[in-house]
């Protein structure tokens, strides 16, 4: 008995002193591009021209209503340009992207239930789309190969659709798996799929992914399903890589988290929220929304919001007064309400190697 007792501990002894080594996300390393200047606050849309100066709307909530929205725009290194007042808008813009043909800059007026066309010198607007209905919240914009625009509709559970020139927008795919089940926002960042047979609708209060199938050279849209629930916490921008992998900022649970388009399956977690430093800025992510493009990187806003304080400070003019008995109180509103400095994120945009997943091997 003594013998085996010392050749089993002859045999785990090597094993002891061998460090146990576990695998885990490489979540990569989130850097700030961009500081928004003093006064400005809560980035929400960005996008990027063909110099690489790159656009920023924000939800200035802490302006007075009355307020008109703000951009915000940095050269390609992240250095502040100017700051510029959006004319006729609401102080809640939202997406922004430029037109693919007539180069002009979009942007989602949140509130107000329009989309703009803004002159990114000036901020002269004139409106570029229009919706009906009972309390709209349009918020995130994309176009198909024929330049028609197609916008989310947070409240009604919409996808509007209109041609390249504008004008009213038609309610091209409504349903109630893009309506919001608690709280505000519903259909939020949408992607169409690299052949277009597919478009893919975050909805951010319901914590899921929706995917609308297409069919023929027209987009003719077929049933919305759920492809994929339990996304992070709060999906809210989309974006597709060249694999047709579905990147997803996931705005509570302050990471990028990327999905293989077949299953739904998380192949990658990227970004963390790491504090708030001694000038007042978010270490990391914190409420990441929107996505854009910039050279090797993924340039990401963070909204920095407090939602339950916004929530029933805005029901009114959100026209949900049942938000004002809700608790949507958050566990990084607390860190929120210390953000003093406004931030832009960027990325590296690439898929790090993971833990040793499954889906790896089949």
């Amino acid at each position: 008995m003594k013998m085996n007792i010392t050749r089993t501990m002859l045999v785990l002894l090597p094993l002891l002193a061998t460090p146990l080594v576990s695998t885990a996300w490489e979540r990569g390393k989130v850097e700030t591009f961009a500081t928004l200047p003093a006064g400005e606050a809560h980035p929400e849309g960005i996008t990027v021209d063909r110099e690489g100066n790159v656009y920023v709307t924000t939800v200035a909530l802490h302006k007075p209503e009355s307020s008109e929205g703000t951009l915000v725009v940095f050269d390609r290194k992240g250095r502040h340009l100017r700051t510029v007042g959006v004319k006729g808008s609401g102080r809640s813009l939202l997406d922004t992207h430029f037109h693919p043909r007539t180069g002009k800059l979009l942007v989602a007026d949140y509130i107000a239930g329009k989309v703009l066309s803004v002159d990114t010198k000036t901020g002269d607007s004139s409106v570029f789309m229009t919706v009906t209905g009972v309390n709209p919240g349009l918020n995130s914009i994309t176009f198909d190969a024929a330049d028609n625009a197609y916008v989310t509709d947070s409240h009604q559970g919409i996808i509007w659709k209109v041609g390249p020139d504008g004008g009213e927008g038609a309610a091209w795919v409504t349903s109630p798996l893009l309506k919001p089940r608690a709280g505000a926002i519903g259909a939020n960042g949408l992607v169409f799929n690299n052949k277009k047979t597919a478009l893919f609708v975050a909805n951010t209060a319901n914590d899921t992914i929706v995917k609308i199938p297409l069919t023929g050279p027209t987009l003719e849209p077929g049933t919305p399903e759920v492809f994929v629930n339990r996304v992070g916490a709060g999906p809210d921008g989309l974006h597709i890589d060249e694999r047709d992998n579905l990147w997803v900022a996931c705005n509570q649970s302050n990471e990028i988290v990327v999905l293989e388009p077949t299953k739904g399956r998380v192949i990658a977690k990227l970004g963390d929220f790491a504090g708030i430093d001694r000038k007042g800025a978010p270490k990391g992510l914190l409420w990441p929304n929107t996505f854009a493009l910039h050279g090797d990187d993924i340039l990401v806003t963070n909204l920095s919001m407090d939602l339950g304080t916004v929530a029933r400070e805005l029901a009114d003019e959100f026209g949900m007064p049942h938000l004002k008995t809700m608790n949507l109180g958050t566990i990084d509103g607390p860190w929120a309400q210390q953000v003093k400095v406004h931030t832009v994120s960027k990325i590296k945009k690439r898929i790090p190697e993971g833990p040793d997943l499954l889906w790896k091997t089949k």
